[in-house]
Formats: C-alpha cells, sequence, structure tokens
C-alpha cells in the first residue's frame, strides 16, 4: 500500500479577497501532490467530521458549541483572526477529524500525514492567531483517554510557540510538548512547554539542523513515546511573511527528512501536519508545503512500510 495521506474537499473554504490566511493552500496542496504524481485525488482518505465530544477532551465545551453554532463575539473573532461562516466552521472540524485519522493510520502503518493541521495557538477556551480548535491537543488526549497509546510526544517545528498546546497539555504528564520556534515572534506572550528551544532569528539550515538532530536525539530515548505529532511549518522559510528564520528549500526538506528518520529508527510513530506557512504566491507556498509529503513517502518506501 502506498502512505497514508489525508485530506477533505472541505479543506479550502472561501474567505474574504485580500484576506492574508491562505485558505487556497491546502487544496494547491492537494493538486501539486496528485499532479506530481506521488499520489491520487481517489487514494486520499477523506475524514468525518469530529464528533464536539472529542473536541471537548481539548476545548470548553460551551466554547465549542459557541463556535460551531456561529455563536462568538466580534471580539473573540477579531481575536482569532478569521469571519465566521459555515463552511469555515465545517472545515474547522472536518480537519481535526483529519488528524485524528491520520494519527490512527500512523499508530496501524507507522507513518501518515495530513493535508492540513497543526493549529497549535487554539486554547480551551478562545481561539487564537488562525488557530480554532487545537488538534494536536485534540490527538494526544485522545489517544491517551482510550489507552490506544501511553505516551504522546508532539514535535512542534513552526516559527511560533505552541502556545495553545502547551497551555491545554501542561498538566498531562504522558503528552510532552517540545516546541522549536523564533524566540522572537508571535505569540508575544510565550507558554511553558515540557521543552522549550527558542531560536535567533535569521538562523539557517545547518544551525537550525543540528538543533533538530541534537532535540530528537536526547529526547526520543529519553521519553520512548508510542506516537510522535509532527507539526511541520514551513514558516521556518527565509522567504515566509510571518516567520523570522532563514531556511531554504533544501533545508525544510532535510529537516522533515531527519523528523521521520529519528523516529522511523527507533520504531516509533510519526503522523505528519503542516502547520504554518504564509507568502502570496499561493502555489509556491503549497510546494514548500508538499517537501514533508514527499520526505514522508522516500521513508515510507525505505522503510518498507504499509
Amino acid at each position: 500500500m502506498a502512505l497514508p495521506l489525508i485530506y477533505h474537499d472541505d479543506y479550502s473554504p472561501p474567505l474574504p479577497p485580500g484576506h492574508r490566511f491562505p485558505m487556497e493552500k491546502f487544496r494547491l496542496l492537494r493538486d501539486h501532490l496528485v499532479d506530481s504524481g506521488l499520489t491520487r485525488d481517489d487514494a486520499l482518505l477523506r475524514p468525518e467530521l469530529c464528533p464536539r465530544e472529542v473536541l471537548a477532551l481539548a476545548h470548553d465545551r460551551d466554547y465549542v458549541d459557541r463556535y460551531c453554532d456561529g455563536e462568538m463575539s466580534r471580539e473573540e473573532l477579531r481575536r482569532l483572526g478569521l469571519p465566521w461562516s459555515p463552511a469555515l466552521a465545517r472545515r474547522t472540524v472536518r480537519a481535526v477529524g483529519g488528524s485524528l485519522l491520520a494519527a490512527e493510520q500512523a499508530l496501524q502503518h507507522g507513518l501518515a500525514c495530513h493535508l492540513a493541521g497543526g493549529t497549535h495557538h487554539a486554547h480551551r477556551d478562545h481561539a487564537s492567531g488562525f488557530c480554532i480548535f487545537n488538534d494536536l491537543a485534540v490527538i494526544a488526549l485522545a489517544l491517551l483517554e482510550s489507552g490506544r497509546v501511553g505516551r504522546v510526544l508532539i514535535f512542534d517545528c513552526d516559527v511560533h510557540q505552541g502556545d495553545g498546546t502547551a497551555r491545554i497539555l501542561a498538566n498531562v504528564p504522558d503528552a510532552v510538548t517540545v516546541s522549536l520556534h523564533c524566540e522572537k515572534n508571535f505569540p508575544a506572550r510565550k507558554a511553558e512547554s515540557d521543552w522549550d528551544i527558542p531560536l535567533a532569528p535569521g538562523l539557517g539550515d545547518a544551525d537550525y539542523l543540528k538543533v533538530v538532530d541534537d532535540t530528537l536525539g536526547y529526547l526520543l530515548p529519553l521519553y520512548q513515546p508510542d506516537l510522535v505529532l509532527y507539526d511541520a511549518g514551513v514558516d521556518v522559510h527565509r522567504d515566509d511573511a510571518l516567520g523570522l528564520l532563514a531556511l531554504s528549500d533544501a533545508g525544510l526538506a532535510a529537516r522533515d527528512s531527519r523528523v521521520i528518520e529519528h523516529c522511523l529508527e527507533r520504531d516509533i510513530p510519526l503522523v505528519g501536519l503542516i502547520g504554518g506557512g504564509y507568502d502570496k504566491d499561493r502555489a509556491l507556498l503549497a510546494r514548500r508545503h508538499a517537501q514533508l509529503h514527499f520526505s514522508a513517502a522516500r521513508a515510507w518506501q525505505r522503510y518498507g512500510l504499509g
């Protein structure tokens, strides 16, 4: 079988013209992976909507209901940065379902990737930074509560700190939060992850990759997780509109390959989530995100998974 890839046509609902969030990148990512021959549209796994009671494992139930029912205040929507619509609400809930499906596939086959996910700024009772529900926290809590895993490690390589994830999981010892992020970037008020690795603005490929290798080389043997959730944000790229690091295309590809290999060499299943990325050239942005899926497909073949 082929590398499990998860996607749904709900993922790119329309936003007002000129909106800074690149909602169409999910559809363009799918198109690029299909056009490149990595997959076929009919081979992509389509997720169900995530049930509200599962969302409520990580979020206040009143907040879940108010968002899903379109009852958010103007101030709440301002903090989120996205307008409410039935299509966006459906997309939001579907995408968490997609991350859950990706995690289930990774546990079954050793590796799986979502064509969305990594909404790490969503907090227990409020949205922030384009993130409504925190799929990383939902996955961790759902799998731990069900007994499917005994320990989850979240390896967040988005350029911004995973503040929502850190706060939601602060008192969950078997959900280990690790955040590699630019020290001078959103959010201004950082949370406290289990392991925060703040990086200086302008850090390039070689120094960044050494941090990745050193961090995983130390933490994976230390915790021996049953699953790694990898937030593969591409806003670490030197041309990203909202990031301050300086990775090249080759650096991004090397990062994704190394993270995957660190896990698979230790027989630790990994689920890849695309995280953040911002560029006015949406097709170029989609190709940056696709590095994750190409790296994963190569590893799938190399390690004989399936």
